[in-house]
Order: C-alpha cells, then structure tokens, then sequence
C-alpha cells in the first residue's frame, strides 16, 4: 500500500522518520512547494532589504537631512512592504493548498485501510477513537504542513539572511549577538520532548471525548429511556475537563518555551545595546551602522521566537504520526487466496475459536457438513455460539483450531473477496446506510437495475410499504434507518440479499424484527430463493426450523445434537426442550 511506504520507518531518530514522512507526503506537491519555498526566498530578501536600508535611510535623513531621501524612502518602504505582503499571500496560500491537499490524502488512504483491516483490530480500538484519528488528528497535518513547514522556510531563510546582513555591519557584534542561539536551541529541543508527550496525551483525551459522543448518539434512545441524561452529561463534562486540564498544560509548556526565548533575547539584545552604544560613544562605528545591526537582529529575534512555536507545532504533527501508524501498519486482511466459482459444500473439521480479548472458547471442536443446495438451521440459547459459525462461514475470523472447507478447499486459501460475493448475510443487528432506499438495496449488487430492485423488494414483502412513502424508492432511511420501523428495516436488508442472487444465503436471526404474518410471507418467497443455493437459518423462532434439511443444536460452543425436526424432537434432548418451552409460551400468551 503506497501510503504505508510514505510512513515508513528507516532512521535511528524517531523525529528524522516523522520529518521524512512529511517530505515524501508532500513530494507529489513539488511544484507548488518549489514556488513556496522561491516565495520565501524573496520574503527573506526582503526582509533583508529592510534591515540593510536602515543606515543610507538613517544617514540620508537625520544626518545629510536630504530631502531627495525624505521622499523616496516612505516610498520605498510602501514598495517593500507591498511586495512582502503579496509574497506572504502568495506563500500562505500555496502552503495552505499543500496541506489541504495532503490531508484528503491521508483521509483517502486511511478511510481505504479501515475498510481492510481484520475484524480483529476492531475489538482493541473502538469506533469513536478510530473517528478521532481520521477526523481531529489528520486535521492537524493541515496546520503542520501549511503554517509548521511554511513558518521554518519562512523564518529559517530570514534568520540566515538578516544575519548576513548583521554580519557584514558589523562581524563582532553579531557573533556577540549569536552567543544566545545555543542556549536557545538547547531549551527548543527539551522543551520539544515533553511537548510531544503531553500533545500525545492531549490526542488521546479528545479521542476519548469523540467516542463518548459518538456513543451518546447511538445510544440515545437507551440513555432517554433509562433517563441516564444527567448520567451521561457528568461522563462528558469530565471527560471535557480532563481535555482541557491536558490541554492548558500543553499550552503552559509550549507558552513557557517562548517565555525562555524571550528572555535569551533581550539578554541578547542587551548585550548588543550595551557593547553597540560602547563603540558608537567612542566613534568607532557610526550611529547609521549601528542602527542597521540593530535592525537586523531585532528583526532576526522575531522569527526565533516563531520558531520556538514551530517546534510545538511539529511536536503535535509528530503525535498525529505516531496514532496514524497504528492504523497502517496493522496487518491487512489477507486476500491472496483463490478466486472460485462456490457451489455451496461447506464442511468444518474440529474447529475450535476464541474471540481476541476472550479466555474461554467460543466454539469447541465443531464438527458438521452442509451440501449444496441444503437449507441448514441452527438453534440454540443466546451465547451458544451459532453467530460465530456464521462469521467463520463469512471469513471475518479464522478458527484457531481445524479447519473449514468451502467446496473442498480450506477457507485460508480463497480469496476473502470472491467468497464474500458469493454470500449475501442478513444478520439480527440491522445494518442500513443513511441514503435512499434504493441505494440501500442495490448495496447487495450495486449493478442491478430498477426492476431487479424492486422485483427483490416484492420477494421480500417491502415493496408495499416503500411504494407508500413520500418519495418512494428515493425516500432516505435515516441514520440507521431510523426513519422506519423495525420489520421495515428488516424487508429492506433481506430485499438486499435477495438481490445479490448468492451461493450461500445466510439469515442470522434475519426475521426477529417480523411480525407473524410477514414472517409467513417472506418464509414462502423465499423457498423458491433457497433452491440450488446453500441456506443456514440461525432463529429464534423454530418455527422456521421445521422445513430444514437439516438441524444443529448447539450449547455452550459445542454440537448436542443433528437431525431433522422430527427426529430431533423423538429424541427428547435440547432442541425437544426448546421447542415445548417456546411452543408452551406462544400457547400462553
């Protein structure tokens, strides 16, 4: 992946590596960095200019009290300063476009990295965090690369040629002059160091506070219903003061760095006032030179003590690197296996899984084999495990123990892309996009045709409905599909299988949102879905389980029983247990 080349890491020196990314990420901006870096160039000169032209101006009007001079200088000053402001501008602007470009960048190639990412790495960084990094984090590259970078050519160039200048007035007073800049370098770095660690902390509170807001509005509904408001608005204020308090001593060091250049300065300066005034009281400089140097390196302390910020500024860039690779350099999924055309056989041989974070087993030695063409159901009490089968069937995990075979060939060596495709998943969290309906149905083929859509959508039993809405197919779901009811949403994501027309056909608790009579109606549609192609039913509701090729009945991550419904309940075990104890309540109630 290109973008984990530009954040490679080859130097001994972490902030080498973090200034090498910056210069490959901005590399393809060349032009435009050429065109800044000429513009600062000339806003150095300029500068430059200003401080040399302060002796023939200081001479031509206070001493030969020349009026030629009276004139032309205010001129010229109006000319010089004319031409740095539209140079500035120009600078400004071209640094700005580097960094908004770079940062659209770096979204793209993280945004695209998320979506590769194993469904590992989403149990160890939760959603909120990862919406900080890609949203307030990368932002700050913005400000790195626009005002950071522009600041050091900026001041960087101005400082060598003012000094110049200093230098060539007067040799001795300017190397008296650069006595402080060691002093200054020296506090620069420390300070940089515990800059870099507290921005680090500063990164992580406010990753916190976006994942409590993030939280708050998925959740909104819970915390109003357990009216937790109060609760909730504690949990953020103390996670904003917690920011804030990182925040203010972010500020207080990098405030306290400017404080100590500030200081060296004036004892720089007042070295040179003293010495300065020394050589002009015993006429051996003139007040025009002297005045000159002074110019100079007032005018070259200025742009040390914006340095001084641009070390913070890098400081916080360097963080937002160091969160970033978490991300790219996390193992992608693989997906070099073999692209194959599924007939639909699917056999697990002693296949054991536990979750990442999990010490106990979530399936222990599994073993069964589904035909082609086979409907499959899969019963059992909530935390058995017949989800996980179906995210092992999917290739969201990979069991750690055995294997699983998809028409003979194991899971690991076929491609994750083309066994995807040919599985269409209906699953109990619904999952809807906040778009149109049609947008959101043709996500199960993005190809298909307004017919195909809505022919899915009769199959489903959601065309009805949909017709009744304002903007009918066109009408937006909301976020989560809030705007509709839960069987509504629940027609949508099966109209959406339906119409991915897949080998394997997967319903995890697809009809828990259904009442009876839709149950009845889509279970009939979709007899004729199921032939030739590979079912597995995971439900509640066993009702569904009766016309099933097969059976399992899990508990506690292992296999109790297989067979069809009848004999299931001949044996008298788990699944007969289920079945009365469900059958007992619908009587009841």
């Amino acid at each position: 992946m290109e973008i984990e080349g530009k954040f490679k890491i080859k130097f001994k020196k972490a902030w080498l590596d973090d200034l090498a990314v910056f210069l490959r990420l901005m590399k393809p901006h060349r032009l435009r960095l050429l065109l800044a870096l000429l513009c600062s160039l000339i806003i150095s000169g300029l500068n430059g200019v200003i401080a040399w032209a302060v002796k023939p101006a200081m001479e031509g009007i206070f001493i030969k009290k020349s009026y030629e001079f009276l004139y032309l200088i205010p001129i010229g000053v109006v000319i010089l300063f004319t031409l740095k402001g539209i140079f500035t501008f120009t600078n400004n602007y071209l640094m700005s476009s580097i960094g908004a470009k770079i940062v659209k960048t770096v979204r793209d190639a993280v945004y695209e990295k998320i979506l590769k990412l194993p469904m590992s790495y989403f149990y160890k960084d939760s959603s909120g965090n990862l919406i900080s990094k890609v949203l307030n984090d990368v932002d700050l590259l913005k400000n790195t690369v626009a005002f950071t970078i522009k600041d050091f050519l900026v001041e960087g160039l101005t400082i060598i040629v003012l000094a110049g200048v200093a230098l060539y007035r007067r040799w001795d007073l300017a190397l008296l002059s650069f006595v402080v800049l060691p002093l200054l370098i020296y506090v620069i770095a420390k300070i940089g160091v515990r800059l870099h660690d507290v921005g680090m902390k500063t990164r992580l509170r406010i990753a916190k506070v976006t994942t409590l807001l993030h939280e708050t509005l998925n959740g909104i509904k819970i915390i109003k219903a357990f009216t937790m408001e109060n609760a909730m608005i504690k949990r953020y204020e103390n996670a904003l003061q917690e920011h804030y308090r990182n925040t203010m001593r972010e500020v207080i060091t990098e405030e306290f760095s400017v404080l100590l250049t500030e200081t060296l300065a004036g004892i720089g300066v007042a070295l040179i006032i003293f010495y300065g005034g020394f050589l002009v009281v015993n006429d051996r400089i003139s007040s025009g030179d002297f005045f000159s140097f002074v110019a100079a390196i007032l005018l070259m302390y200025t742009p040390l003590r914006r340095l001084s910020r641009v070390n913070a500024s890098f400081q916080r860039g360097r963080n937002v690197l160091e969160r970033l690779r978490e991300i790219i350099f996390f193992e992608e999924e693989p997906d070099k296996g073999k692209s194959i055309d599924i007939k639909g056989h699917i056999v697990f041989k002693n296949v054991s899984f536990k979750y990442p974070l999990s010490k106990d087993y979530a399936l222990k030695n599994i073993n069964f084999e589904i035909n082609p063409g086979e409907t499959v159901a899969i019963v059992g009490s909530s935390g058995a495990g017949k989800s996980t089968i179906v995210d092992l069937i999917a290739g969201f995990w990979y069991p750690n123990e055995g294997d699983i075979l998809i028409d003979g060939i194991s899971i690991r060596e076929i491609s994750l892309h083309s066994l995807r495709s040919q599985i269409a998943l209906v699953t109990q969290d619904i999952i809807l996009f906040n778009d149109s309906i049609i947008n959101n149905i043709k996500f199960g083929n993005i190809t298909s045709t307004r017919e195909e859509v809505e022919k899915s959508a009769k199959i489903a039993d959601a065309h009805d409905f949909i017709v009744k809405l304002p903007s009918s197919y066109e009408s937006t779901v909301g976020e989560k599909g809030v705007l509709l009811s839960g069987g509504q949403k629940q027609r949508i994501t099966i109209a959406r299988a339906i119409l991915r027309e897949p080998k394997i056909l997967i319903f995890d608790e697809a009809t828990a949102s259904l009442d009876t009579e839709s149950e009845e109606k889509i279970q009939k549609a979709l007899e004729e879905m199921r032939k030739g192609r590979t079912t597995i039913v995971i439900a509640h509701r066993l009702s569904t389980t009766k016309k099933a090729d097969k059976i399992i009945v899990m508990d506690n991550g292992k296999i109790i029983e297989i067979g069809l419904h009848e004999e299931l309940l001949a044996k008298g075990g788990l699944y007969n247990e289920l079945w009365k104890l469900q059958f007992s309540d619908f009587s009841y109630s």
